[in-house]
């Protein structure tokens, strides 16, 4: 890991931290003891209340590097939002507060709301007369609370910006800079993602004061230990390739991407007639079907997530063993994000990509060469 460019091999254990006895609490009920690198490096800075700009691989535990700070800076006795955390989408936001709330868990009085679209909004108006001190947003629907005035940054202290490029990437870049313009009083910005581009770094510049950079690379201690293979099947074939997969004693929680919404609906239909817990998500489904799917997923009533790339990133997931390409992705950091739902929490990962054509052979080889991870052939057939 590299902070501010130099070198460094930090290795601490969360009691080393001087972290209260809550937070502890919830981190030993989740059975944390030792921060990865990603939070050994960020969380001293950002209880500092310094600036911290971070690069980090999928699955490195970037939230709670931000998380465990922005809880300790909380005044409980202050009714007044205090912290801002914006993530690119809804599935990410809930993720995160899901997160927030884990922490909270031993600190009464401190409290969160996740605001997004797809819900009513008075709903959500209704959840912030219980005067939260935490929100965590989508821009686009914080912006809708900001013009009805139903939130008012005034006394917010810290920000966050979950998956920054993302973000920014979607367009955001215009209300992110409104919504961090009506933040008067910031102490702190934390910018935390597993690419850093060009407009993060823009961002940066304008709003971030010496900024605490922080690389961690992903190298064989902090990279996800996924096995990744590649088989090559006929287009008919690819739905048999599925089964054989899944007939694999050691693959029992699965997410199946797909590069387009029919395909995800077709895919699933076949797997429920072979008999397999199957379920789909997309952008077209509403948000409580999300949800719902979603929770299935979790709570392990569904085997099979088949799923776009909408679900390739701030699936908090953390037993997801296997994970199949079913459709090469057309961008590599696509591959990446996807084959990231597997191999965390430093559990063993499997992914599979299905080839079926001298397009996915050409598009698969590129991956290797960017990522310099070898995609060996399947050690069956």
């Amino acid at each position: 890991m590299e902070i501010n460019g130099i070198e460094v091999s930090p290795a601490l254990s969360y009691r080393g931290m001087n972290l209260s006895p809550g937070i502890l609490q919830a981190l030993e009920k989740k059975g944390f003891l030792e921060a990865t690198p990603v939070q050994a490096g960020a969380i001293p800075y950002f209880m500092d209340w310094q600036d911290v700009i971070a690069k980090a691989p999928t699955g490195t535990g970037k939230t709670y590097s931000f998380g465990i700070p922005m809880v300790s800076h909380i005044d409980p006795e202050n009714p007044e939002i205090q912290a801002l955390i914006l993530a690119p989408t809804r599935e990410l936001a809930l993720q995160i507060q899901q997160e927030i709330r884990d922490l909270c868990f031993f600190l009464p009085g401190i409290r969160s709301i996740c605001l997004y679209g797809g819900q009513p909004i008075q709903r959500q108006i209704n959840q912030l007369k219980k005067r939260p001190q935490i929100i965590v947003a989508t821009p686009g629907r914080l912006m809708d609370h900001m013009k009805r005035k139903t939130v008012r940054l005034q006394s917010v202290l810290t920000v966050v910006l979950d998956e920054a490029d993302r973000m920014l990437d979607m367009g955001f870049v215009r209300d992110v800079r409104k919504i961090l313009d009506s933040i008067p009083n910031r102490k702190n910005l934390g910018m935390f993602s597993a690419t850093i581009s060009r407009e993060v770094m823009d961002i940066s510049w304008v709003y971030q004061r010496d900024p605490v950079e922080i690389v961690v690379r992903p190298l064989e201690e902090n990279k996800p230990d996924i096995q990744q293979y590649r088989m090559k099947v006929d287009q008919s074939g690819k739905v048999d390739a599925m089964l054989q997969i899944l007939n694999q004693d050691q693959t029992q929680r699965v997410i199946v991407f797909c590069n387009t919404k029919n395909t995800t609906d077709r895919l699933c239909g076949l797997l429920q007639q072979k008999n397999v817990m199957a379920e789909v998500i997309h952008g077209d489904l509403g948000q409580k079907q999300r949800e719902a799917v979603l929770i299935s997923f979790r709570e392990g009533k569904l085997r099979v997530l088949v799923a776009t790339d909408v679900a390739a990133r701030g699936l908090d997931i953390d037993d997801v063993d296997t994970v199949v390409n079913y459709d090469i992705p057309e961008e590599t950091e696509y591959y990446i994000h996807r084959i990231g739902r597997t191999g965390r929490a430093r559990r063993q990962g499997v992914a599979y990509s299905l080839v079926s054509s001298v397009t996915d052979e050409i598009r698969l080889d590129e991956i290797v060469k960017v990522t310099a991870t070898p995609i060996v052939a399947a050690p069956w057939k």
